[in-house]
């Protein structure tokens, strides 16, 4: 669908609109930002639709302002009585029984009496029945059932998210109607309270505090209707594999298909859920708040009965543009046009929204915008959420994640290019080039290359081939999102969530991705597996000592053997420790602390591996230096490839450190682990599944050593 089709498409925008920017810095840096486009024109007229805002194009996205149907569109005929809506509300969970009470809204054409049954589907016991008077019209009548000893519903990585199936039906003279619902049995609450330091901004699931790991998630596709089911289960299941337990729906994309929200409930993944509002002002018209309204009631009543459904928020980052992006003055308002246009919001999103989720929701919290302050502010780091975007907008080094940590961490990010398959689906070989205006096409904005140069010279040495260009691109990403995730989750309770931006894409660009359009992990993703995990080894240097942290977000306490070791980049030791460890549950601490002088800084490293019972629950490797002033060696890498029931096994062995290994083949297929650091005499195994081509792979492999 997104293919050899960029060449023209300038042809499609119109003069004004071709960009849109809208990750927008504190004011102090918007006149820079327009110089640098001045195409830019901000709030703009998609507001007055309710129509999704990404398609009149983004900082990742083009612009498609698609028309027409693009549901599926059906008639349903019914007699005598139908199921209209089942609302179904957990009202507490007292000595290991869980007390629900069932709402069912009926319609039916006429006076009647009837059946209202509801069925545990596993056992096909009759839970509860009763007998009611149907009115002609819609009727709502409650009735109550419990669940003794029940399995909770937990994340992924905490425990298995439980589903129980129910059947409710309706059973008048002449008619039968039954829907099914799953439930999840759960306790969630958000946790905004004051303390020393702000106010707290955490997640509550079962009565435990939770840190959250995800990231933040948009459109698969800017022609959503062309979004398959495989395409859903492929996106969650590699959520679920990198460790994730929490997606952030953006305000700026759809409410989105009920799988989706069903394979987050499956999965273990709680969303939060914006309304469908980002980044620009919306009118306050009787009209359009009462469209606004159906909108709301409707969305509410689809997502209430959903597990996965951790938070409502009314919009992306608008009390934040409101506040520091300096429109009042760069559009021109008066007074009385900003004294009505800040009722409006008000109006919208503290009275209408949330007076509506209180009344019909199950109990999920909301709040009125994401994130609470700007980050230009210093109450960012010490109250609600926040976006961070020193980094990248604010063109910060990347060290500045370790200093910038709030109490969650909703949204911060940095640009990869896609994989290079991707890319020459949609690009002809001519183009396949940095100047190529092709491949600028695909770059939505405005200062992006230009950025991922500036970082990449920072870190990195920049490589002259566009191939080993779009390598070091990821790995630049890599390098600085698991930085600020380490940052975030070693600080611990402090910041009690992450989600970075993006998770995926809607069209193969450019972008903050860690899943390119075609599905294809980025370095990104790789990284994030890792410092998602149950166990996190990471490391703080300060003056001439560092630090090791061991994170868990295990509900018990662990017994394990940390081991370290320093060597250099030949494999020869200089110092190693091992240590028994009671590693504390839900925690992050300091349990062992290092000198480092004596030896070489650009030639050395210290790998550090947690154990127990003969099982690594977490390894990590740090560096002393940047990436650019490592003293790499030239690694001669063995590997050995058997064929398997579902791919390949391969082996990797090197004598000298081979740094980010990244394997590549001919066709396609997915590696079960790449972009990784192989230490020398240290065997690494790697898994080749999903490759469709029936002839033996051709199997290369990089290093960051051989693009410099």
């Amino acid at each position: 669908m997104f293919r050899k089709w960029e060449v023209d498409c300038k042809a499609l925008l119109t003069e004004g609109e071709n960009v849109l920017a809208v990750h927008f810095t504190p004011s102090e840096k918007m006149d820079s930002i327009r110089a640098a486009n001045q195409k830019i024109t901000f709030p703009d007229k998609r507001s007055f639709t309710r129509k999704a805002p990404y398609q009149s194009g983004w900082d990742w996205a083009p612009r498609f302002v698609t028309m027409g149907i693009w549901k599926l569109v059906y008639l349903r005929s019914w007699k005598d009585a139908r199921i209209e809506d089942i609302r179904i509300k957990q009202d507490s969970i007292v000595n290991d029984t869980a007390w629900i009470t069932t709402v069912f809204e009926i319609e039916s054409s006429k006076t009647q009496d009837c059946f209202l049954s509801i069925i545990d589907e596993s056992t096909s016991d009759l839970v509860n029945k009763a007998r009611v008077r149907l009115g002609k019209g819609l009727n709502s009548f409650s009735v109550d059932f419990t669940i003794s000893n029940p399995e909770l519903w937990w994340t992924n990585g905490l425990g298995e998210p439980h589903l129980y199936q129910f059947g409710f039906m309706v059973q008048t003279n002449r008619s039968i109607d039954k829907k099914y619902k799953n439930i999840g049995v759960r306790t969630l609450e958000l946790v905004q309270q004051p303390d020393s330091i702000g106010e707290s901004f955490y997640f509550n699931l079962n009565g435990m505090p939770v840190f959250m790991k995800g990231a933040n998630y948009v459109p698969q596709d800017n022609f959503p209707a062309g979004i398959s089911v495989s395409r859903y289960n492929r996106l969650i299941k590699s959520a679920v594999d990198a460790n994730m337990n929490m997606l952030r729906v953006w305000g700026g994309g759809i409410y989105e298909d009920d799988l989706f929200y069903d394979l987050c409930d499956k999965n273990g993944i709680l969303v939060w859920q914006d309304f469908m509002f980002a980044c620009n002002l919306y009118p306050g018209d009787k009209d359009f708040t009462k469209n606004v309204k159906h909108e709301t009631i409707e969305q509410v009543k689809k997502l209430r009965n959903h597990p996965s459904m951790a938070l409502w928020c009314g919009n992306n980052e608008i009390d934040e543009a409101w506040h520091n992006w300096g429109w009042q003055k760069s559009l021109g308002y008066s007074v009385g046009d900003s004294t009505k246009l800040w009722d409006d919001y008000l109006n919208l999103f503290e009275k209408l929204l949330p007076t509506i989720v209180d009344s019909l929701s199950n109990q999920s919290p909301y709040i009125s915008s994401s994130p609470k302050n700007g980050w230009g502010r210093k109450e960012s780091l010490t109250e609600g959420d926040i976006h961070y975007w020193g980094v990248w907008w604010g063109e910060e080094p990347f060290e500045m994640y370790e200093k910038k940590v709030g109490r969650f961490m909703s949204e911060y990010g940095f640009q990869g290019f896609p994989d290079m398959k991707t890319l020459r689906s949609c690009l002809d070989s001519t183009d396949l080039k940095l100047d190529s205006k092709a491949l600028k096409n695909h770059q939505k904005h405005p200062r992006g290359m230009e950025l991922i140069q500036d970082y990449m010279k920072r870190e990195y040495l920049v490589p002259k081939d566009f191939e080993d260009y779009n390598y070091v691109s990821q790995l630049v990403q890599a390098y600085g999102i698991k930085k600020a995730i380490e940052a975030h989750r070693r600080a611990k309770p402090y910041c009690m969530g992450t989600l970075y931006w993006q998770l995926n894409d809607s069209w193969p660009g450019i972008s903050w991705s860690g899943i390119d359009y075609d599905g294809r992990w980025k370095a990104l993703h790789y990284f994030v597996k890792k410092a998602y995990g149950d166990y996190l080894i990471s490391f703080e240097e300060k003056n001439d000592s560092l630090q090791i942290f061991i994170v868990s977000d295990n509900l018990t306490d662990t017994k394990a053997e940390l081991q370290l070791r320093i060597i250099d980049f030949e494999g020869e030791e200089y110092w190693s420790e091992n240590q028994v460890l009671n590693i504390t549950a839900n925690s992050s601490k300091v349990y062992f602390s290092k000198e480092i002088n004596g030896f070489s800084k650009s030639n050395h490293l210290l790998g550090a591996r947690l154990t127990s019972n003969g099982k690594t629950l977490a390894s990590n490797i740090y560096y002393f230096v940047p990436p650019k002033e490592l003293q790499l060696p030239s690694p001669h890498i063995q590997k050995e490839i058997t064929k398997t029931k579902n791919g390949y096994s391969i082996v990797l062995k090197t004598d000298k450190l081979a740094k980010n290994v990244f394997l590549s083949i001919d066709g396609d297929g997915f590696f079960s682990d790449n972009y990784f650091d192989l230490l020398p005499g240290k065997e690494k195994k790697v898994d080749l599944i999903r490759y469709k081509d029936t002839t033996d792979i051709n199997m290369k492999t990089n290093t960051l050593f051989n693009t410099f």
